[in-house]
């Protein structure tokens, strides 16, 4: 932001001026999808009308607009106080000296996306098209979306992948032959340069592998996200009898109480290794 910029008043108006400029950061600088962007628009501006704005103070509260949305869902509230964190954020990394208040975050109960059913699973990959084998990659690997982003050639062993996770730390998950199999037809018909997931010699976004990931799921009729992906990988190997701790460690998980969020337990699950307990490589239910 320009110095004239700077010396300009910091008023509602010029806030709601400020919003289209965040859009565009966010669609060309972040990378997030236009819907998202689109969604944010109408939570600033409702925000920009209801705060109070003390010029000499360089103040901004925002109490009015968290007082009309107290009765929406926790969930609900925490993505609109988010949104307009990110924009205030925003405004000040551009120079904007001002202090706002009353738009820290509300505590929502943690929650997990449903697992999806392995046959359904197997209904999207039998469907094929171009996303089958990125939804075969989650799904056989349990990765993160930011992780799957991240996987280079090099990271593919012999007898296994090498996953970066969270904070740049590594972990190992194990290769069986059929990922193998189609991870080499897949190399061999693409043809990727550094990344396993590439488009003319770049690694593949975020949001490009989610797309695809979706559209491979409408072809069966659901919608899937590719964290669901994940979430299913873990409840299916535990169900199938994979120690837990095991699991944890596949997953990249830190504490074993965060693996235990993603599962739930059968008292009759019997230790089988993880190979034997796959899904995808012989594993029975």
């Amino acid at each position: 932001m320009s110095t004239t910029e700077n010396l300009q008043p910091f008023t509602k108006s010029y806030l709601k001026n400020q919003i289209d400029r965040f859009m565009f950061f966010l669609e060309k600088n972040r990378g997030r999808a236009r819907l998202t962007a689109r969604t944010y628009r109408p939570i600033l501006e409702a925000a920009a009308d209801m705060l109070i704005v003390d010029e000499k103070k360089k103040i901004v509260d925002l109490m009015p607009f968290r007082e009309a949305i107290a009765g929406e869902s926790p969930k609900t509230v925490s993505k609109k106080l988010s949104a307009v964190r990110s924009f205030f954020a925003f405004l000040k990394e551009r120079g904007d000296s001002f202090h706002a208040i009353n738009c820290n975050s509300v505590r929502t109960p943690k929650s997990l996306p449903k697992p999806v059913p392995h046959k359904r699973i197997e209904e999207a990959l039998n469907a094929g098209g171009e996303g089958a084998f990125i939804v075969y990659c989650f799904y056989a690997l349990g990765i993160r979306i930011g992780e799957a982003v991240k996987l280079k050639l090099t990271d593919i062993g012999d007898c296994f992948i090498r996953i970066t996770g969270k904070g740049n730390k590594s972990r190992e998950v194990p290769m069986f032959d059929d990922l193998r199999q189609k991870i080499e037809r897949y190399i061999a018909l693409t043809n990727p340069k550094t990344y396993l997931f590439e488009d003319n010699a770049k690694p593949l976004s975020e949001n490009q592998l989610r797309y695809r990931i979706v559209k491979s799921f409408e072809r069966v009729g659901l919608k899937v996200t590719p964290h669901q992906l994940r979430h299913s990988f873990a409840t299916e190997i535990l169900n199938r009898g994979a120690r837990i701790t095991d699991v944890s460690e596949i997953l990249g998980h830190s504490q074993l109480s965060t693996t235990e969020i993603y599962t739930k337990l059968s008292s009759s699950a019997k230790l089988k290794s993880y190979i034997a307990s796959h899904p995808l490589c012989g594993g029975k239910s």
